[in-house]
Parts: C-alpha cells; sequence; structure tokens
C-alpha cells in the first residue's frame, strides 16, 4: 500500500518503508489497538501487544495509547531518531509504528523505565534545583574572589573577554544545544532496547556519536586557540592588553572538548533518568575555578582564573563518567549486536539546536553593543539587572530539565497523549513560578539590589539605576520561560526543526531592531525593554506554531492557563510593592515583608482565579515535603 493512503474504518493500516511493513494507528480502531487487522501489533498503555484473532467491534477511540478520537489524517512518514523510524507522523500527531517482525518479541519485552511518577519528579526536580542553587552560591563565591585577587582593572577586564568562550560553550553544549539533540536520541535508544530489538541501541548510538562529536570538539578548541587573537579583536577592540586576553582565550578554548564531553554525558545520564551528576557539574566547575585562583593566582596572575576554567570543565566530566558507565554496563536481553545500528546524529537536528542555541545567547552581544555607546557604568548596571532577573526564569525552566527527557521518551514510545499533557502541565507550572518571581523582582527590586550590591564603589544612584533597569528587564521574564519550554517540545522528537530557529532568529531582529531606535532617548531602560520585546515575540511565534510542527497541545486551554497567573502576578505585584515602600529605610525588612506579600496574594490570587500551575506547584511543594530528595528511577 502506498504510503499516506487512508484505510477504511476498522482496517489495519501500514506504513512501508524499506525491507518492512509497520503498523500505525487508524480511525476506527478497536479501543486500544493500534491497527484493526487480526495478529497486528497495536499499543497498550506503554508496551505493545499482538491484536488476538477474530473481528473486533470498530471505535473511533484508541484508549491504550490515550490518544482519544483520531481524525482521518494523510500520513507522512518521519524518522525520529536513529534506526527505522518508530513514528508516524499525521495531522493530529504522531503515531506509534514498530517492525511488524518484532512485534512478537516486543510483546514480551519488559519496561526499561515505566512512566515517571510525580513523585520521582518531584525528588528529581529538589535535586535538580538544590545543586543548581549550590552552583550558583559557588559562583558567587568565584566572582568575589576574582574581584578580590586581581581587582576591576585591566587584567580582569582581560579574562572577561576571554569569559565569553565558555558562557557561549555553556549555552551551546550543556545547557540547550546539544542536549536538545541528544536527549531524544538516547530516549528513542532506549525505547528500542525496551522492544528487544538486535544489540544494543543504546550502545550502538555511543559508537555512532561520540568519536564523531569528540572529534568536533577537539577541531574546534584547536582553532578557537588558533585564532585567538582575531576574536580577542573582534570581542574587546580596545582592550589595553589584548597579549593577556589572547592567553586567557587559548587556555579558556579547551572547555569547548570539556563542555562538550560534560554536555554529552549529562544528555545521556537524564535520559536514563539520572539527575544527581549531572546536576552537580556546576558544583565541580566552579570548585575547579577557585581553586585554580587560590593556588595558582600569586604565580601566574589572572591567567590562573582561565586555567581554573580548564580544571573545573574537566571536573564536570569526571564527575558525570562513573555514572554513565554503569548505565551503559547494563546487560540488555537484545541478542547478538547489530553494526548498522551505529549511525551518527542526523545533521538537520544538530545545525537547528546548534543555531537555536546560538541565537539565544546572541541577545547579550546585541545587548553588550547597544550599551558600548553609553556612558560608563550602563554595561554594569545590565549586567547586574540580567543576572538578578533571570534568577526566576532559571529555577521555572529548572522544572523542563527533569521533565525534558520523559517527554522525549514519551513520543519515542509513540505514546503521543502523555507527552501533550506533559508539556501542557509544565508551560502552566513554569509560568507560574516565573510570575511569582516577577512580581516579587518588580515589587522589591530597589530592596534586592541594594542588599546585593550596594556597599564600596556601588552606590545609591547606582542601585536605584540598577533596580529601574531590572523592572524593566522582568517584563520579559515569562517569555524568557515559554520559549525555553517551547522549544524543548519542537526538539523531543529528536528531528531537526527550523521553525524555532526562524523564530529565535525574529525576536534576536525586533531586539536589535528596537534597541537601536530606543537606546538614544531611553539608554539602559530601552536596551532592557527591546530585550522584553524581542523574547517575547520569539514565545508568541513559538506558541503559535504548536502542534503541526511540536506537541499538539491544545492551544486555547494553554492561553486560558496563562491568563490567570498573570492577573494574580500584577495583583501580588502591586501588594508587595506598595508595603516594600512603606519599609524603604529597612531594606532586609522591606525584601522579607515584600516578598511573603507577594507570595501570598499571588498564591492566593492565582487559587481563586483557578490557576492549573499554582495548583501543581502546591502539589508539588507538597510531594517535595513529604519525600525523601533520594532520585532513583522505580
Amino acid at each position: 500500500m502506498p504510503e499516506g493512503r487512508d484505510e477504511p474504518a476498522g482496517q489495519a493500516a501500514w506504513a512501508h518503508t524499506a525491507g518492512d511493513a509497520t503498523p500505525r494507528v487508524t480511525p476506527g480502531a478497536p479501543p486500544g489497538r493500534g491497527s484493526a487487522g487480526p495478529g497486528a501489533a497495536y499499543a497498550e498503555g506503554d508496551g505493545l501487544v499482538v491484536a488476538p484473532e477474530g473481528p473486533v467491534a470498530p471505535t473511533s477511540s484508541v484508549e491504550g495509547l490515550g490518544l482519544g478520537a483520531v481524525p482521518a489524517a494523510p500520513s507522512v512518514r518521519v524518522q525520529a531518531g536513529l534506526g527505522p523510524a518508530p513514528t508516524t507522523w499525521t495531522e493530529g500527531g504522531f503515531t506509534p509504528s514498530v517492525p511488524a517482525p518484532a512485534a512478537e518479541e516486543a510483546r514480551s519485552a519488559p519496561r526499561e523505565f515505566p512512566p515517571p511518577s510525580r513523585n520521582f519528579l518531584a525528588k528529581a526536580a529538589l535535586v535538580t534545583a538544590g545543586l543548581s542553587v549550590a552552583g550558583a552560591l559557588l559562583g558567587l563565591v568565584r566572582d568575589q574572589s576574582l574581584a578580590r585577587l586581581f581587582g576591576a582593572g585591566s587584567d580582569t577586564d582581560a579574562f572577561l573577554v576571554a569569559w565569553t568562550v565558555p558562557e557561549f560553550a555553556a549555552t551551546l553544549l550543556i545547557e540547550d544545544g546539544l542536549a536538545f539533540a541528544l536527549i531524544p536520541a538516547f530516549s528513542m535508544a532506549l525505547a528500542r532496547r525496551a522492544q528487544g530489538v538486535p544489540g544494543d541501541p543504546v550502545r550502538a548510538l555511543v559508537a555512532g556519536t561520540l568519536p564523531r562529536l569528540a572529534l568536533a570538539f577537539v577541531a574546534v578548541g584547536a582553532l578557537l586557540a588558533g585564532i585567538a587573537p582575531q576574536v580577542v579583536e573582534v570581542l574587546a577592540p580596545g582592550l589595553p592588553d589584548p597579549a593577556l586576553a589572547v592567553d586567557c582565550t587559548r587556555i579558556t578554548a579547551t572547555c569547548v572538548v570539556s563542555f562538550g564531553l560534560a554536555g554529552y554525558c549529562s544528555a545521556a545520564l537524564r535520559a536514563h533518568r539520572r539527575y544527581l551528576a549531572p546536576a552537580a557539574i556546576y558544583v565541580a566547575y566552579n570548585v575547579g575555578i577557585i581553586t585554580g585562583m587560590l593556588v595558582l593566582g600569586g604565580q601566574w596572575g589572572v591567567r590562573a582564573a582561565a586555567a581554573g576554567v580548564a580544571v573545573g570543565g574537566c571536573l564536570m566530566v569526571v564527575v558525570q563518567v562513573p555514572a554513565l558507565l554503569r548505565q551503559l554496563r547494563k546487560k540488555t536481553a537484545g541478542g547478538a549486536r547489530n553494526e548498522d545500528e551505529a549511525r551518527p546524529l542526523d545533521t538537520a537536528l544538530l545545525a537547528t539546536v546548534l543555531l537555536f542555541a546560538l541565537c539565544r545567547q546572541s541577545q547579550v552581544l546585541v545587548e553588550r553593543f547597544l550599551a558600548s555607546s553609553l556612558p560608563s557604568g550602563a554595561i554594569s548596571h545590565l549586567n547586574y539587572a540580567q543576572k538578578v532577573a533571570q534568577m526566576p526564569m532559571i529555577l521555572s525552566v529548572m522544572v523542563c530539565t527533569v521533565t525534558f527527557p520523559v517527554v522525549a521518551r514519551a513520543l519515542a514510545d509513540g505514546d503521543v497523549e502523555r507527552a501533550k499533557g506533559r508539556v501542557e502541565r509544565d508551560l502552566a507550572l513554569a509560568a507560574s513560578i516565573v510570575l511569582l518571581g516577577t512580581a516579587a523582582v518588580v515589587a522589591c527590586a530597589p530592596q534586592i539590589i541594594g542588599l546585593l550590591f550596594q556597599r564600596g564603589a556601588f552606590t545609591a544612584s547606582d542601585t536605584a539605576a540598577t533596580a529601574g533597569v531590572m523592572r524593566v528587564y522582568a517584563l520579559g521574564l515569562l517569555g524568557q520561560t515559554l520559549t525555553g519550554v517551547l522549544a524543548r517540545s519542537y526538539f523531543s522528537a529528536g528531528r531537526g526543526a527550523w521553525y524555532p530557529v526562524g523564530a529565535m532568529a525574529t525576536g534576536i531582529a525586533v531586539t536589535s531592531a528596537a534597541g537601536a531606535l530606543a537606546v538614544g532617548p531611553w539608554g539602559v531602560y530601552g536596551i532592557a525593554a527591546a530585550n522584553a520585546a524581542g523574547i517575547t515575540v520569539t514565545a508568541l511565534v513559538l506558541l503559535a506554531g504548536m502542534g503541526p510542527r511540536s506537541v499538539p497541545v491544545h492551544l486555547p486551554a494553554v492561553i486560558g492557563q496563562l491568563a490567570a497567573p498573570v492577573l494574580a502576578a500584577v495583583a501580588a505585584t502591586a501588594a508587595g510593592a506598595l508595603v516594600a515602600a512603606r519599609l524603604d529605610g529597612a531594606p532586609p525588612a522591606g525584601l522579607v515583608v515584600g516578598g511573603l506579600t507577594v507570595t501570598g496574594v499571588f498564591l492566593a490570587a492565582g487559587r481563586a482565579l483557578g490557576a492549573q500551575g499554582v495548583v501543581h506547584a502546591l502539589r508539588f511543594a507538597g510531594s517535595v515535603t513529604r519525600r525523601l530528595p533520594y532520585v532513583r528511577s522505580r
């Protein structure tokens, strides 16, 4: 039967590929079956079953898979990972597609990972959040050590230019880019291992990807070290001592290799639902930098900080390798190794995820370029304001860091309904978390900045300017969070997706144009507003494209879920700002009382308005407090 042809209700449908025929869900299939034909393979729950012989009454629902009614739609077969494509795409979403010869073997194959429970996700999020906060605190100690040892002169400026390399490498290779490609690939390999395909798809994936990626990391790192003088000239053309910056850049170029390997290990472990070691990498990283500065600072000067970056990058790999090796050594029942499975990652997938991450990180470059023409202190105000304002966004996206492998595995199993439900809950929960943080940031901005920075050369006028910029930045926090959540859903199927790259490029264009127009009349406030406008446009474009290009969430329901916490955040901001202003002479008291007011009003208003994210957050908090934070899949 030609691919894309519709079948009558109650009949089996097969997507033909080279070498096999694969059943797919069709309209009129019986309950719990992906095909109505006797003896055909169908999906039930999270496993694969063979339909019994004999006729079955037709129906339009697929209860076992959780898809509900499936409308007739032309299908297009797509490859969502390595090896034979395990899914078939229709206008209604993904449907499972399993090689017919393997159906009998898949029927009795045990599930390697059952669907994660709410308690498991709560524990995983707790561990991830706790270690991330520990890494952030060590990052503060790192910055304080840098200032104490080397001051704020030309030497520190030279190191901060070289610091651009690990900043970009972390985004491209650990946090966003590479993870978007590898987690779906490992999820697909784990699903195929659970189906009992020949060989070990997980080890085959490692054999087909790790050597190639490692060579690419080494090549890019060596190239960056070789062109370090040109990189420094582009990043900081007016630097007083470019030679020192070149030396630091060449040392930090090693992080391309270490960060790449660390990102690979992190993605593989998260796909295996192992979160402890990946969450600890920034603790190890900052320990390496601090140790390098303290041990070598007297002899090497600021180059010791660059050496610490190199050491810290290696430690990020070291803390994860034992856990990854334990997962790879697990025995499987797949039989003899199938050498044909060792294939590299899809080039389009790698290109799109890296371009998306690069576009998102380039926002920082746009802001620094626009601020370079402003009076001294402008870049510092932007930097401090952005670092503090982004904390709520970072905390909210941690939820998706934990659940992204869950969504990818659900799609790998063909369970679109589970993926859809997870993405919708993530959007509601992450939006509620970031809106609560946004309300606190806007209401208590002067108290936060004054408590953190107002000492020494950082004056009260600096506090007022930074707090004002931070309030403007906060207007884009919801857009930042939605972009992080939605981007993961676009790449969770393990396919190249150019739509999110275009959405991010559109946002960057808005940021650049709006910033160029606003920087003259409004200075740093105009730059911050342009940033908020650009990322909000990106989030709206991504949200509008959900469905045909991503996990098919119910868009009206998602928008409705976002409206309630937005209203709650407005009310909480007004109440918190009023209370904090009354305690303006005592910043610590103003921050505590204002923060508690914001939290209480937001939770009360959100619950009264029926905000699902608030309800999920309260349940999440209850689960965390009732359970020990030992993260292990059950």
